[in-house]
This record gives C-alpha cells, structure tokens and sequence, in this order.
C-alpha cells in the first residue's frame, strides 16, 4: 500500500478477517447448520471469508452448540489426497503453533473448549476441529482471525447485541446471516460493517461479484466490473 502511494497507483488490497456469521433465533438450523460448519472447517479453516465467529440467539445457542459439535468431531482427518479425507493439516508449523497459542491464550481468559484444542500425532501440521465457547472481549478468538479449524461461538440475547458483537471488531470482510425472515435481514444487513452479507449461505468469492472488504480488512474491490473499474483511468471527453 505504502509503495502503490508514493508511485500514485491504484492498489485493492485484501487483509483478512474475523467474519462474523449471525444465526438469529428463527434459522433453519436442519437446512443449514452443515454450510454454517462448512463455512468454518473449509480448506482446513484457512479461508480469509471463512466464518470465524458465530453469533447465535440464546434461544438456540444450546442446541447450536450440540450440533456443532457433533459435527466437527464427525470430520474425517487425513491425507487430504485420500477421497474419505474431510480436512486436512494447516499450512505450516509456525502456523499451528500459532493456533495452538490462541487457543491457549483463549482458555487463560475464560474461554472453554467445547471439542478438538489439540495437536494431532507428530506428522505433518494436523489440529482438531475445535469449538470454543464462553468467550469474552479478553479472548483471542473474539476479535483476532484465527486461520485454521477453530470456532468461537457466542451467545447473545437479540438481534441488536448480535449486530454489536459482529461490529465489534477491527475487520470488515465478509458475514453471513441465518434467518429465515427476509424483511427482517434486509434490516439488518445494512447495520452489518461488512464489504459483503450473505443470507442463509457461506460467503463466497464469485468472479460476477465484486469481492472486499472495509475498515482493516483492505481497500478496493477484485473482481467484476468494479473489479476492473479499480486499475480503470477513466478520461472524460466533452465536445461543443
């Protein structure tokens, strides 16, 4: 960014996130509840869109959790170039030892595991799918991205402590919303600090869709027509 200025060229810039994913007290949790692990545990939880905090409604948060869990320890864990592997090791050994000290520094603060937390045998860079709950402000996992198989989820009491909580925090990248009243997320979506808002799905990178993010998530937009439009030096042309 720094270099792009001092030439004075355009740049988009894409910086990660701490997506929120808002599962209000009327979600389908039958029809979604396996996309709303999905949008976690993808590409073995190292995904910039992928949801890193769920925000669910006291009414539910109970259940939301058992099925949660039932979930993720149902993941098969492997070789990902075997067929009946679902998820696979993290990047790196720096990058599990991160994990595993947000983790750490999460349950010193309060947190508690619900599942996973552990390094997986001595081969390669293998972490449980793991959930995280009673998380408060302290936590690591409340305000931080953590890039691998780690769900924080977070219990709230209505739709505007929700919003709260999915704002609270320095990135604006993506956030999906589960609910099954339409007018009511057309609402909220505007309320939400987010480059983009999915309702009752993952967030997703389209090449027909604009993708980016807000406030310490980056600046710009890659693909579509704005995607183009950003590196575009438009010249006006006026003839009298």
């Amino acid at each position: 960014g720094k270099q792009a200025g001092e030439a004075i060229k355009p740049v988009v810039l894409e910086l990660g996130g701490s997506d929120p994913s808002i599962v209000l007290q009327d979600a389908d949790l039958d029809a979604h509840l396996e996309t709303i692990a999905t949008s976690r545990l993808m590409n073995n939880g190292q995904s910039c869109i992928g949801s890193k905090r769920f925000i669910v409604h006291a009414d539910i948060y109970d259940e939301f959790v058992e099925r949660m869990k039932n979930i993720f320890e149902s993941y098969v864990q492997g070789d990902p170039t075997k067929d009946d592997t679902m998820i696979g090791p993290v990047v790196s050994e720096s990058a599990l030892e991160e994990l595993l000290d947000q983790i750490k520094e999460s349950v010193d603060k309060g947190a508690e595991i619900v599942t996973g937390g552990k390094r997986v045998g001595d081969k390669g860079f293998y972490l449980e799918p793991t959930i995280l709950v009673n998380i408060n402000k302290d936590v690591p996992s409340y305000h931080e991205e953590i890039f691998g198989p780690v769900a924080s989820i977070i219990k709230v009491e209505d739709e505007q402590e929700a919003i709260r909580v999915a704002n609270d925090v320095r990135f604006g990248l993506g956030a999906s919303l589960y609910t099954q009243d339409m007018e009511r997320a057309k609402e909220l979506i505007p309320q939400i600090e987010a480059g983009c808002v999915f309702v009752n799905q993952l967030v997703k990178s389209d090449p027909r869709l604009p993708f980016g993010g807000i406030k310490k998530s980056g600046v710009g937009r890659e693909l579509s027509a704005e995607g183009a439009q950003a590196f575009t030096n438009i010249k006006t042309v006026w003839i009298q």
